[in-house]
């Protein structure tokens, strides 16, 4: 046999760690599990384990990661997270895997008989999405995807420029909703799986920075499905605090499940959803700081961007040459990403890249919950209601040695404006996405849905 090269062996280490260690966080749960048992599973040394993740935490967010990230083997259980075509899964365990960790193609807004964009009654069975029904082709149609009108019923508003219908806001965040809770544990899955299978963070992350990474990163996720949520509306009209409102009843619902396994229905959890888009939020953004921010500075320096950084949430990679904004934020300043879509002009490119001082554990988080949350919005939302922005991690900052900011770290606040191949401004430190995105120009139209100010 061919000897192995170096990389493959290290390749080879690491797979087999993380297949032990999947099993031992479903057998046994997060806090219960060793790494002594997880290495004497893989047949390796604790020393094999350590050089591969430096921590049990980091361990086990990179199995959360591969769930989503990765199909699965064959044979391998449901909490690898393996993902079935639409109406292919037969199998008890392949009905269980959550549609979110695969990467079918977009399907619409998922709908079956009865009332639109709604679940069938109570008493159906509870795991959403496996009863084997493709969902009715053509619903929510939108330019480039189906010419078939909506199902009778559907509520719609007018496309952008007079084209075919998008979903309303209820209908769009009832789709998510149902794709959301695929992840709920079935009632036959032992504690420790179940948590695996609904990729718990409980007990996980208890220090402070942990705690200050989990706020951000869900303050980023509601960013993105709000503006899914906004496709097609005038740019004034903002979805951001909706979508807050529905990520927090289904975390909400996922706590539940785990506590306190079989209470409630998921279902109602759906239709609640769809109907809080009837809610007035008076949802608007005028952050008071804005006005104050430092104007960026205006420099003439190449951009020489790193290949080959996948973004995650189109999962292609990141087109980081083309003009726009470049914003690198750290993990504890995630929220800073909306001053640049807010203030980008028609046709910029707005890229977020993360930095962090811990890319094993904070690094891996972002990751973990932007990749979960956009394969979520690829199986409800057509490709031109997908966020109109890019993020990806930097896990070694040369994003941001290239685009100069220097010391990156979880509270880096730094951006810049790329201009024919050379960055022409730079802000660094409180409302820098605003003051590089506003640089030298007329502002106002997010990225990727400039149809709106037409």
């Amino acid at each position: 046999m061919a000897r192995l090269t170096r990389a493959q062996q290290q390749e080879r280490t690491r797979a087999a760690v993380l297949t032990a260690a999947r099993q031992e966080f479903a057998e046994r749960g997060y806090a219960d599990a060793k790494i002594d048992r997880i290495a004497e599973r893989a047949e390796l040394t604790r020393g094999a384990v350590y050089s591969n993740f430096p921590s049990k935490r980091a361990l086990y967010l990179a199995v959360l990661v591969a769930a989503i990230e990765q199909p699965s083997p064959a044979g391998a259980p449901a909490t690898t997270g393996a993902a079935e075509a639409p109406g292919q899964a037969t199998a008890p365990d392949a009905a269980r895997a959550p549609a979110t960790s695969g990467e079918p193609p977009h399907s619409s807004i998922a709908t079956r008989p009865g009332a639109p964009g709604e679940p069938p009654s109570t008493g159906t069975a509870t795991n959403l999405g496996t009863s084997g029904e493709p969902p009715h082709p053509g619903t929510a149609t939108r330019p480039g995807t189906s010419s078939e009108p909506p199902h009778p019923g559907t509520a719609t508003r007018p496309g952008a420029s007079g084209g075919p219908s998008l979903p309303d806001a209820g209908a769009g965040l009832g789709a998510f909703a149902r794709v959301w809770l695929e992840r709920l544990p079935l009632t036959g899955d032992t504690p420790a799986g179940g948590k695996l299978q609904a990729r718990s963070l409980a007990g996980v992350f208890d220090d402070e920075p942990g705690r200050t990474a989990l706020g951000q990163v869900a303050r980023l996720e509601a960013l993105l499905l709000g503006l899914a949520l906004e496709a097609g509306l005038p740019r004034h009209e903002r979805r951001v605090r909706l979508a807050e409102l529905a990520l927090t009843l289904l975390n909400g619902a996922g706590h539940l499940a785990e506590t306190a396994p079989g209470y409630g229905d998921p279902f109602d959890v759906v239709r609640a959803c769809r109907h809080l888009a009837g809610l007035d939020l008076a949802d608007t953004w005028d952050p008071p700081y804005l006005p104050f921010v430092t104007p960026a500075r205006s420099v003439a320096d190449p951009w020489e961007p790193p290949a080959e950084t996948p973004d995650l949430i189109s999962r292609r990679p990141a087109e980081l040459g083309a003009d726009g904004v470049i914003a690198v934020l750290g993990a504890a300043r995630l929220e800073a990403a909306e001053e640049a879509v807010r203030a980008a002009r028609p046709g910029d490119r707005i890229t977020v890249a993360v930095v962090t001082g811990d890319p094993a554990e904070i690094g891996r988080l972002v990751r973990l919950k932007v990749g979960d949350l956009a394969s979520c919005l690829r199986h409800v939302f057509a490709p031109d209601a997908w966020p109109g922005l890019q993020l990806v991690i930097d896990e070694d900052a040369a994003v941001a040695s290239a685009a100069g900011i220097p010391h990156a770290g979880d509270t880096t606040e730094g951006a810049v404006r790329v201009r024919d191949g050379r960055i022409v401004a730079r802000a660094v430190g409180r409302g820098a996405a605003h003051a590089a995105t506003t640089a030298g120009g007329r502002t106002g139209s997010v990225p990727g849905h400039a149809e709106r100010d037409a």
